[in-house]
């Protein structure tokens, strides 16, 4: 079966602010020492499984021109741009029309855009495993990180061990982000996997999945599909896409959906959901501080500390988050790192919209 996949970048990466800016979020930085951007290294890893033509890009409608210079060989009809956001569930199911018209039904390979991934031939593995679960039937696959500490920042998907489908477990269900005793009560139990919010299934699945649990979507989605490549195509994507509940994969489907079976992942992934990941994709050097930029540190230690040609000097500060830019400077506890977007929260209410 035809194998295609849908790369979501979207996202305005609010936690990587100053760095990540509405006109220039997290998917399209270079946060890795090879220079690529997180969505190149994304199309490059999963070009083993899937032609570059069988590569869709859904983003929102402000990056197209950002996806054309970074992925110039996308075909330029597979950057799907979104008139506005409407969380995963929408987005997938606008991916999956556009699949259905021009494949009829194939595999379909669902990842966000802002991953690493440290092993790549273990990553590839495990998506070729899932893809034939998902061919064997109306089966809907994920992959689960398995978790090696009690992460209170991601969901969990509980598995049940007896019940398998080639390498994959049935799904016993999803559970939100846990506080910390219920996320070490998730990890000794060894029943559960930190949620990737990756996803493999047919074309045909996941959109009977959508006409069943959201069916107005799934309505929505046909009128579109019914318009692709004629004169009112953006008209009806305007309309149709913008009257669209928002509405997570999660809750949307995979909450409530049969047939729901999970791969282990043990294949080097980051989420990248903070500055704190700079500190596990860097090397540190003797004193734990990753630093990037023009940079001059005195009794610092276990700092991140990025910045350019200005040079950051640091005396006596531990745990300290530094990311300069032209117009913003970050300095914040490392603790603290989840409460960045609070700043932005700050901004809209001043009206600063200039440095969002």
């Amino acid at each position: 079966m035809k194998k295609t996949a849908l790369i979501m970048a979207g996202g305005r990466g609010e936690r990587f602010w100053p760095k990540s800016r509405k006109s220039l979020p997290k998917q399209f930085l270079s946060l890795t020492d090879d220079g690529k951007t997180m969505i190149q290294l994304t199309v490059e890893r999963i070009l083993p499984l899937v032609k570059m033509e069988d590569i869709y890009i859904s983003t929102n409608r402000d990056y197209k021109e950002l996806v054309r210079q970074q992925l110039p060989e996308i075909p330029e009809e597979n950057i799907l741009c979104e008139p506005v956001g409407r969380n995963t569930a929408p987005c997938i199911g606008l991916g999956a029309v556009h699949m259905r018209k021009k494949y009829g039904d194939a595999v379909m390979y669902v990842l966000p855009s802002d991953h690493l991934i440290k092993y790549t031939s273990i990553f590839l593995s495990t998506l070729t495993d899932a893809g034939e679960v998902a061919e064997q039937g109306e089966n809907l696959v994920t992959l689960g990180i398995t978790p090696d500490c009690p992460e209170t920042g991601y969901g969990y998907i509980k598995f049940i061990p007896n019940r398998m489908l080639g390498r994959a477990f049935e799904v016993d269900r999803f559970v939100e982000k846990p506080d910390l005793e219920t996320a070490k009560e998730y990890v000794a139990s060894e029943q559960y996997l930190w949620n990737s919010g990756m996803f493999i299934w047919k074309v045909s699945t996941i959109l009977k999945n959508l006409e069943t649990y959201l069916p107005e979507t799934y309505q929505g989605l046909n009128r579109i599909a019914d318009a692709i490549g004629t004169e009112e195509e953006e008209l009806v994507l305007e309309k149709e896409f913008s009257a669209f509940q928002s509405e997570s994969i999660d809750y949307g489907i995979m909450e409530k959906a049969k047939n729901i079976y999970i791969l282990s992942g043990s294949f080097g992934w980051d989420d990248v959901g903070s500055w704190l990941a700079v500190g596990r994709i860097k090397k540190s050097n003797e004193f734990g501080n990753v630093i990037n930029g023009n940079a001059v540190t005195v009794d610092t230690q276990n700092c991140i500390i990025q910045g350019g040609k200005k040079l950051i000097a640091t005396v006596g500060i531990e745990d300290i988050i530094v990311v300069d830019t032209e117009d913003a400077l970050l300095i914040c506890d490392k603790d603290s790192a989840g409460n960045i977007k609070k700043v932005l929260e700050n901004l809209k209410i001043c009206n600063r919209t200039e440095y969002l």
